[in-house]
């Protein structure tokens, strides 16, 4: 408790029904309410003359707050921070992937501590694995008339507006692979606020069996998925770690058994790679494994010549793939390389039949930051970054800023001295461009049929490469990787 002992220090008085302890770091009486009789709450109780006799205590549950002492078995069984019960679809480290400790090095130097042959060394083999590889990808930028009024409401601002055009292209493209249908459950990684599964939603209109869980590992605020209505349209939001999270123990996907699409936008590294985990090795392998029959399946073979006649005037039999699989596809936008870790990473395999391990993926994920920051910026542009970005926060936008070059912990770190800036940016989406190989890899390995697009604009967001998958006896996306 970082405070002084309660004197107004000249500052005047505390507001009448408030405590009237003065906090010494923050200049100023503290502004909890008390209880009727009382000149302190309960966190300063203890500093009054009155309260002398009780004393109060860190919680040894979280040291942020403090308890009676007396009272503190009877908090720890209401404490907000107690460690709660488990759902079942909770299993610790399920799509974790093994680890290996002897492949990790105990600690790495930075890169600014690379000498120069170092430094050289590891770009000759970045450019020998990724011979071959087409880095440039195709521009498959497209659009949905869901999102027609919203893109042209005059009221977004330039942030709203470059967020819309993202979703609408990964929508339009959802829309392109014959994944938006009918039947169906989305499940959205790092679902934040829930607004790509709200415009799926509001594309599939009055789409029967279609369901929605969000799966999000923070408390987040300001969420769309509950101003949903819909009576033919389910949301659940789950609040865990992608690592632990188990698809086939969800009542509503072990109920209902629809195919599941697994969509995302702007999935942080190592995030993605524990979905694709999450989805074909966990959920896909164990429901091949009971021999389970999707529904949709079911529903689609038994379906009298009535219903298909009635479904294709509605435009919906063409969302409807030819043969169903426990995963039906997924569209996922990627983000922040420099945040994948070797344990989680499913192109393991890719990397070790190009003669790489762990040392060369862990330097290569630092250098694919130069992709996005690689420009260094005047201290007068990185403060108003700075500036942008705190503003962002306190406004409830969404965590990644699309504008511009992106400031990160790696930047200051990441700029050896021989290399350009264009040079720099070359090997940062080389980098990102041999990671994402890897995950092609290992999907075509799990029986799908992978891409990679740049689904936006630069200029929208520097983070625009789409990676999308069906499985391989499913109409087949454009492959470009």
């Amino acid at each position: 408790m970082a405070a002084s002992a309660p004197t107004p220090h000249g500052t005047g008085f505390p507001t009448e029904g408030r405590c009237g302890y003065y906090v010494e770091k923050k200049k100023r009486f503290c502004r909890m309410v008390v209880a009727a009789g009382k000149r302190f709450c309960g966190e300063h109780a203890g500093a009054a003359e009155e309260e002398n006799a009780r004393k109060r205590i860190l919680c040894p549950l979280d040291p942020k707050h403090t308890v009676y002492e007396d009272q503190l078995a009877k908090h720890l069984k209401k404490c907000n921070s107690r460690e709660r019960p488990k759902p079942d679809f909770f299993i610790q480290d399920i799509n974790a992937g093994l680890k290996d400790e002897t492949e990790i090095p105990e600690q790495l130097v930075p890169i600014s501590f690379l000498s120069e042959e170092q430094m050289g060394n590891l770009i000759k083999k970045l450019r020998k694995a990724s011979e071959g590889l087409n880095s440039t990808l195709k521009d498959q930028i497209m659009s949905h008339p869901a999102l027609h009024d919203a893109l042209n409401d005059p009221k977004n601002g330039d942030s709203a507006t470059k967020h819309l055009k993202q979703q609408a292209s990964i929508l339009g493209n959802i829309e392109k692979l014959k994944l938006l249908g009918p039947r169906r459950c989305f499940v959205e990684f790092g679902a934040g606020k829930g607004k790509l599964s709200h415009w799926v939603d509001i594309a599939l209109k009055d789409a029967e069996k279609v369901h929605f869980i969000l799966v999000e590992k923070v408390t987040t605020r300001f969420k769309v998925d509950g101003k949903h209505r819909k009576k033919n349209s389910v949301f659940e939001r789950l609040q865990i770690d992608i690592q632990h999270l188990c698809l086939n123990k969800i009542p509503l996907l072990s109920k209902e058994k629809l195919p599941v699409v697994g969509i995302g936008k702007h999935l942080c590294g190592v995030a993605t790679d524990l979905a694709l985990r999450c989805l074909v090795e966990t959920y896909a392998a164990s429901c091949e494994e009971r021999n389970e029959e999707p529904l949709a399946k079911r529903v689609k073979n038994d379906k009298t010549e009535k219903e298909i006649n009635t479904l294709a005037k509605e435009g919906n039999e063409k969302n409807i793939p030819e043969k169903w699989t426990p995963v039906a596809g997924i569209v996922i936008a990627l983000c922040c390389h420099h945040r994948c870790d070797w344990r989680h990473y499913v192109g393991k395999e890719y990397f070790r039949a190009l003669g790489l391990g762990a040392v060369e993926f862990h330097y290569f994920q630092r250098m694919s930051s130069w992709a996005t920051c690689g420009m260094q910026k005047t201290s007068l542009e990185a403060s108003n970054i700075s500036t942008k970005r705190k503003d962002k926060q306190n406004d409830g936008s969404e965590e990644h800023d699309d504008g511009g070059y992106r400031i990160t912990d790696d930047s200051t770190e990441s700029l050896p001295g021989f290399l350009t800036v264009e040079e720099k940016k070359k090997i940062g989406h080389l980098c990102k461009l041999l990671i994402d190989q890897g995950r092609i890899n290992y999907l075509q390995q799990k029986g799908f049929n992978p891409a990679l697009q740049y689904y936006t604009d630069p200029l929208v967001s520097l983070e625009n490469v789409l990676l999308t998958a069906l499985p391989n006896h499913s109409s087949s996306p454009e492959t470009t990787a």
